[in-house]
């Protein structure tokens, strides 16, 4: 039996109502939407002044770094982004829903009994120094991200200036086998591990992915696939957002879908934490039917 139901975010758009990278440009007085056009631009730039492709979900990376070197964001560093990330503002509900998604099942005597537990992770194209820093990480079992390596600057402090680990729109799933699998709470597993499903330490029907739209389509697909839940969010009185959920659920890739406000009585909030009490009850249910099972009939007297 696995006893661990897994709640797994994206981070922009679905947890906070911006881009993670807000705060960098507000440090350094940069104009967001210019950075975000240019970096838009680069797909279609490189393919024809170089012909080659590029990952249009990670090409920001080089950009950054790009911005960084030549002084637009003199001095960044992983230790600053890890204090910016601090700065990120949530939507409403948020850190709220983590401890109450865990209470739903803490309270529980029979889920204490089992040792059914709850755990929430980040999945995120974002920079990962930035969510270390935010107010979500005290309560994420685990975070991917992007990954930054340092290396000293002309006066001797870090700034940032490789990339060392992507995540994309469709390595996502991979991050998702990582979590399925234990990955790296199993010592001696890896993703490419042959493992049963029984054997994995969360089953994909105890997961919850929750993001924010069509991006994210290989992950809600993976997830509703392999029998787990999928939910969508879009920001409140955006009728475009809107539509592209209900899109999502129309095709079969979420199971229902809200505004982004996680306060408790919200539909999400409650949509969410239902859920998440249905499969600790089904957990139970299954552990239960296992004990009936594996027991023999008493004995009785012969006549």
């Amino acid at each position: 039996m696995s006893n661990v139901i897994a709640v797994i975010w994206d981070f922009d758009k679905t947890l906070i109502s911006t881009y993670l990278q807000e705060p960098i440009f507000e440090r350094f007085g940069a104009d967001g939407e210019t950075f975000w056009n240019e970096v838009n631009a680069l797909p279609e730039r490189y393919a024809r002044e170089q012909g080659i492709r590029v990952n249009p979900d990670t090409i920001y990376l080089n950009h950054l770094l790009r911005r960084a070197k030549d002084g637009t964001f003199p001095g960044l560093s992983n230790a600053m982004l890890q204090e910016l990330g601090g700065r990120l503002r949530f939507y409403p509900g948020i850190p709220d829903i983590f401890r109450r998604t865990e209470d739903a099942v803490a309270s529980d005597p029979r889920c204490r009994q089992l040792g059914i537990i709850v755990e929430h992770y980040v999945v995120s194209t974002g920079l990962a120094a930035m969510i270390r820093g935010s107010m979500a990480m005290p309560y994420m079992k685990n975070i991917w991200g992007c990954e930054l390596i340092e290396e000293p600057g002309p006066d001797g402090t870090p700034a940032v200036s490789e990339i060392g680990y992507t995540i994309d729109n469709t390595t996502k799933t991979r991050a998702i086998f990582e979590i399925n699998k234990g990955i790296p709470f199993v010592e001696g597993i890896t993703v490419n591990s042959s493992m049963p499903e029984s054997s994995r330490r969360v089953h994909f029907r105890n997961m919850i992915y929750i993001a924010d739209g069509p991006s994210d389509i290989p992950a809600f697909s993976l997830v509703h696939r392999n029998g787990g839940s999928t939910f969508a969010v879009y920001p409140r009185g955006s009728f475009p957002a809107m539509r592209q959920v209900e899109r999502l659920r129309a095709d079969g890739r979420v199971d229902m879908y809200a505004e982004a406000d996680y306060t408790e009585g919200t539909t999400a909030s409650m949509w969410i934490t239902n859920k998440v009490r249905s499969l600790a009850d089904a957990i139970i249910a299954e552990e239960l039917a296992g004990i009936r099972g594996s027991a023999g009939d008493a004995p009785t007297h012969l006549h």
